[in-house]
């Protein structure tokens, strides 16, 4: 009677030692739908980490998760802890001798920059994960989705949920006055305006401002960019122009002043006679600023509040 109930009692040792070890290897293992709609199935939670884009990097660590490889800076990585990691490149060339260095499990790469590239990076033996960051709905679906690869949901709903917090008190507390702006871009050999799908323009509809260029004409190459047209910048009188570049915006503002002064009615405009021209932090507004989004969108509205002069 007694080597039954031993016996029992091992074989429910072994039936919850079965159901736990299936329980944790379910959780290791799952899959997720990337922006591109691609599906990647995951054995266990990758732990090395490469990403391709200064938002991704701010998000990983937002998530409590480091990375093996980043974008190649200048100087100081957005994330001051990522400094050591392997500098691989970005989304318009990847450096994939030295990513295969890192031996990454996962590169969140763009949509639909690094499609061409998915091929190549999977030859590392890493999963690819491709995502964009087009508008403020993008940025919060980039944080859910890293957070699904890691396992950080819960992280992820609580830094979307501050995001979400910070688009309500703007609907909720809006401009006193409609404020039209104007946003330039600086682009290699020419300016160009960011149009409201853009994610500048996003940010710009977010803060509560009137985006002069809503009916400019999308470049085919650009969709969220349109040609500068200083005839109509002049007909719609902004109250605000805001500069951003990639590199160095103080060189943006520059060339568009050149480019706007052959223009009669141009040095008559308020915005040009007040001085109501500002370089928008590059951190915040020519990259992808992450979970930082909030900042950009708080940033805009102070300087929207301005040029009420209020």
């Amino acid at each position: 009677m007694k080597l039954r109930s031993f016996v029992f009692f091992l074989f429910g040792l072994l039936l919850v030692g079965c159901q736990a070890t299936n329980a944790d290897s379910e959780q290791a293992s799952h899959g997720v739908t990337d922006f591109a709609h691609r599906s990647i199935q995951f054995a266990q939670v990758p732990e090395r980490i490469a990403v391709l884009g200064n938002g991704e990097l701010d998000m990983v660590y937002a998530l409590e998760q480091e990375v093996v490889a980043r974008p190649t800076s200048q100087g100081q990585p957005v994330v001051a802890e990522a400094d050591q990691a392997e500098q691989i490149g970005s989304y318009h060339e990847v450096d994939i001798e030295r990513l295969t260095l890192t031996q990454p499990d996962v590169v969140f790469a763009n949509d639909p920059m690094n499609q061409k590239d998915v091929t190549a990076i999977e030859g590392t033996g890493a999963e690819v994960v491709l995502t964009r960051a087009n508008s403020i709905n993008d940025i919060k679906a980039q944080i859910t989705l890293i957070g699904e690869v890691v396992q950080q949901e819960e992280k992820a709903r609580h830094i979307v949920r501050g995001i979400e917090k910070t688009e309500k008190e703007m609907v909720d507390e809006p401009l006193h006055t409609e404020t039209k702006a104007l946003l330039v871009y600086g682009a290699p050999g020419s300016n160009l305006v960011a149009l409201p799908n853009s994610l500048a323009g996003n940010l710009l509809e977010a803060a509560g401002g009137i985006n002069i260029a809503a009916e400019f004409e999308q470049l085919q190459d650009y969709p969220q960019y349109a040609a500068l047209s200083p005839e109509r910048v002049i007909q719609a009188n902004p109250a605000i122009v805001f500069f951003m570049a990639h590199g160095d915006p103080s060189s943006v503002e520059e060339s568009f002043i050149q480019e706007m002064e052959q223009h009669a009615g141009w040095s008559q405009l308020p915005a040009v006679q007040e001085g109501r021209m500002n370089i928008l932090p590059a951190d915040l507004f020519g990259t992808n600023p992450g979970t930082r989004v909030t900042e950009a969108i708080d940033y805009m509205r102070e300087q929207l509040t301005e040029a009420q002069g209020e």
